[in-house]
């Protein structure tokens, strides 16, 4: 007896997230359907129009917004942009470059920084551990 491949499906949310656009701006047959993985591959390897144009203009779901910022999330929110932003916005705020901007872009380096560190001392304290217990 053969076994069928199941072909694995997602919600439209969870595709637009894959996909990096805002669900609510894609088209109605998009958000209504569910997408296999092999349509998301698809439209990762050759976006349609609409999907090129979203990733172009937005608007831009906050992740993205954040990224094409160089800040968190958390910094977005801060600052009051808890709404997706086009890429005109976006360009906006980054020619103004604001104070807020500034601050929030040293904050996510210092924070980076940090987490290096912390890994780089588990990473020692592992290393360490498995000398131990080499030697016992």
């Amino acid at each position: 007896m053969t076994s069928r491949k199941t072909v694995q499906t997602m919600k439209p949310a969870t595709a637009a997230k894959k996909l990096g656009v805002l669900l609510e701006a894609t088209p109605a047959d998009f958000q209504e359907g569910v997408v296999s993985r092999d349509e998301l591959n698809a439209l990762q390897a050759d976006p349609p129009e609409w999907l090129r144009d979203l990733r172009r203009n937005g608007p831009h779901p906050r992740p993205v917004v954040a990224a094409k910022l160089g800040i968190s999330i958390s910094g977005l929110t801060r600052n009051g942009y808890a709404d997706p932003l086009t890429t005109e916005q976006i360009n906006a705020i980054r020619d103004e470059d604001p104070e807020w901007l500034q601050q929030e872009r040293t904050t996510r380096v210092e924070a980076r920084r940090e987490e290096e560190r912390a890994q780089a001392r588990k990473a020692a304290k592992a290393e360490k551990s498995a000398k131990t217990r080499e030697n016992s």
